[in-house]
């Protein structure tokens, strides 16, 4: 573990579950672990036992990417975990490819035979993922390209990588259901005579919605709260002009109200307790980096590609070069807004910020 990690505590150590099987965290919360073709190479779901109209069963929080290995898993998780019982809905915190990608297989299987299996999500990042599906919005294409190349990303190789990443989101999202029942902030959803309150967040997704249950004393984080690693907060060529750290800074301030001794159980890493130092490790790292932006840009005007080596001190493939510049825009973007920086365009057509 890091020094920061040091200062959480993980109650479950090292276990993991197997692929394919499932371990309980909490009285009718179940851990489910998956693999991902990337660097990050997990994702955390969660089984919740539920029941309905009188109907016993799971609910389902986040999918994995649609492919043969994670439905392979799904099926061996059905066999070995459920005892018996159906899944009788599929709750997804937000649109990202390894949070939505098999909702639409899971809701199909469990809902055939006249039974329904409904996703449950936020009405924005449900139709951010419908757009995404069948239009790669700032994950690959020639607006995503033409966006990198505006941000100082002028590497024809790599360009033209991301302009053939067109399908990068459909290959792993190719289908969203066509009916969805809507989460909102503030929103109780009774899952097994127990509520779980939805509490919306900002900065990562559109509209990524957590769920806290009080009598458990547990939350699960999505991607908000991660122990090991920063939440990826960017900004992409739909949006090109937003501001998402300062959402997520207040985001996951607001996680604060919550029990010190809740239990965190997060999309990637271990489950761990000590949320109100999480969340102060949090804004002290991104203090740090907008400290080091101002530095870079008092030095030289920088554009987002110039502050790579800044930020991330490690060697970045393709896939991290594209989320590193989107994060670099958005620390960028919020001393922008903030008015201690200010954004010129270059003759060659690249942006790049000074001080205001």
């Amino acid at each position: 573990m890091n020094p920061l990690e040091q200062r959480l505590d993980y109650p479950l150590a090292d276990r993991l579950p197997e692929t394919g099987r499932s371990l309980e965290v909490a009285p009718g919360v179940r851990w489910v672990r998956m693999g991902l073709p990337f660097a990050l190479d997990h994702i955390n779901l969660w089984l919740l036992r539920d029941e309905q109209e009188g109907q016993a069963g799971w609910t389902i929080v986040d999918c994995g990417i649609t492919s043969d290995a994670t439905r392979a898993a799904w099926e061996s998780v059905f066999e070995h975990e459920l005892q018996g019982l159906p899944v009788l809905r599929v709750i997804v915190t937000h649109m990202h490819p390894d949070h939505i990608g098999l909702a639409h297989w899971l809701t199909e299987r469990w809902g055939a035979g006249g039974r329904d299996c409904r996703l449950w999500i936020s009405a924005t990042d449900f139709n951010a993922a419908r757009i995404a599906s069948q239009s790669t919005t700032g994950f690959g294409g020639e607006a995503a390209a033409r966006f990198f190349a505006s941000h100082g990303l002028t590497d024809p190789d790599s360009l033209q990588k991301v302009r053939a990443r067109a399908n990068y989101y459909a290959s792993m999202v190719p289908q969203v259901p066509a009916q969805f029942r809507r989460l909102m902030d503030g929103l109780a959803v009774d899952i097994g005579g127990r509520p779980w309150r939805c509490i919306a967040g900002y900065g990562h997704s559109p509209e990524h919605i957590s769920l806290y249950c009080d009598e458990l004393r547990v939350l699960i984080s999505g991607d908000m709260l991660l122990p090991r690693i920063s939440t990826n907060v960017s900004v992409i060529d739909l949006e090109p002009e937003a501001n998402p750290l300062p959402l997520y800074l207040r985001s996951v301030h607001a996680l604060t109200a919550l029990p010190t001794d809740t239990l965190v159980l997060p999309s990637h890493g271990r489950p761990f307790r000590g949320l109100h130092e999480r969340v102060r490790q949090l804004k002290e790292h991104h203090d740090l980096r907008l400290a080091e932006v101002m530095q870079a840009c008092a030095e030289r005007p920088c554009s987002a590609a110039d502050l790579l080596p800044v930020l991330f001190k490690r060697t970045l493939d393709l896939h991290q070069t594209t989320f590193a510049i989107g994060e670099a825009i958005a620390h960028l973007h919020a001393l922008w807004f903030d008015g201690r920086l200010r954004r010129i365009r270059g003759e060659d057509g690249v942006f790049r910020f000074a001080p205001a």
